[in-house]
């Protein structure tokens, strides 16, 4: 059954999403913002017959507590829509892409460091086991090795449906990762392993929940970010670290160690950098390549061998701006 718009265009709305299940997209989260959005219309513009630049330019206002990443990612929906109105001969307003603000202050990663991640893995590997949630202490170190070994994002990792989970295919598919655009990531071999371990336990735990990490506390459902938060400072506290220099290490940090060292190691090898971070670039669901050119330059922050590098043997690869 097709989902219930209550605008005037809202049938454009259902016949828009219709068209990217057949096509084969889950477009999951983008309903949920068109689904907003309608509502947005619905409320302030019930009298407006189509996607209008007034409707359009009142979207495109950035909530005083949201990111510009999530500002960004809220109107992409909301244009494509209006490109379909086009193309069904509907008159409707694509809201600019020069709209999208660039206001958050660039962030400066934490790459981990070997003794780092040794330190934190022992500790998710000697998490406490816990009565009332009983297999939380193996789900805590197979979730944090997802995020460094497959440079996951923290909410990809933890929303993991089973059905897109292959052991035997050694893949994984990340339905509607950034960008509303589906992506599939191989999984290394010893983690493969590391979750042939889990399975049973999770089966045994949890038989009806589609989730490989289901909370007890929510009846098998996903667990929230704040879990992943609050499991990631109780493992970083616990190796008793030091205080870092810069911003606090935060569980997004595993994916920026993952691409920075993926690339430390591509350039101590002396591989072609321009003919292999395209594949990186997919692997990663970067919406550009210049986005995972961007930790080019972290390379020799971090590593001290590479200090001495030429940098100008890559500038033209490394982009201007931090992207995430």
């Amino acid at each position: 059954m097709n989902p219930t718009f209550h605008c005037a265009f809202g049938q454009y709305i259902s016949d828009f999403i219709q068209e990217k299940h057949t096509l084969g997209f889950p477009y999951i989260e983008s309903e949920r913002i068109l689904r907003c959005f309608d509502k947005f219309c619905t409320d302030n513009f019930p009298a407006e017959p189509t996607l209008s630049a007034e409707i359009g330019n009142a979207w495109a206002v950035i909530k005083p507590t949201e990111k510009s990443a999530s500002f960004q990612n809220r109107l992409g929906p909301v244009r494509e829509l209006a490109k379909y109105m086009n193309r069904m001969g509907k008159t409707a307003y694509v809201i600019p892409p020069e709209l999208s603000p660039k206001t958050d202050p660039p962030y400066q990663p934490h790459i981990f460091t070997e003794e780092e991640l040794k330190a934190f893995f022992h500790e998710a590997d000697s998490y406490p086991v816990n009565p009332r949630s009983r297999i939380r202490h193996l789900q805590i170190p197979v979730y944090f090795r997802l995020l460094f070994c497959c440079g996951l994002r923290p909410q990809e990792a933890r929303l993991i449906k089973l059905e897109n989970l292959s052991l035997q295919a050694k893949t994984l598919i990340i339905p509607e990762s950034k960008g509303h655009r589906d992506r599939m990531v191989v999984i290394p071999e010893e983690l493969v392993r590391i979750l042939e371990k889990y399975y049973p336990f999770l089966k045994n735990e949890f038989p009806q929940s589609e989730y490989l990490f289901p909370c007890q506390r929510f009846g098998g459902a996903a667990y929230t970010a704040s879990w992943v938060r609050k499991s990631f400072h109780e493992c970083w506290g616990n190796g008793h670290f030091e205080l870092v220099a810069g911003n606090s290490p935060r569980p997004y940090d595993f994916r920026h160690t993952f691409a920075t060292y993926r690339i430390y190691k591509w350039m101590k090898q002396g591989t072609d950098l321009r003919s292999m971070l395209p594949y990186l670039s997919a692997y990663m669901g970067h919406s550009c390549i210049s986005h995972t050119a961007y930790y080019i330059h972290l390379v020799p922050e971090f590593f001290s061998e590479m200090s001495g590098m030429d940098m100008n043997l890559y500038a033209s690869l490394i982009p201007e701006v931090p992207h995430e």
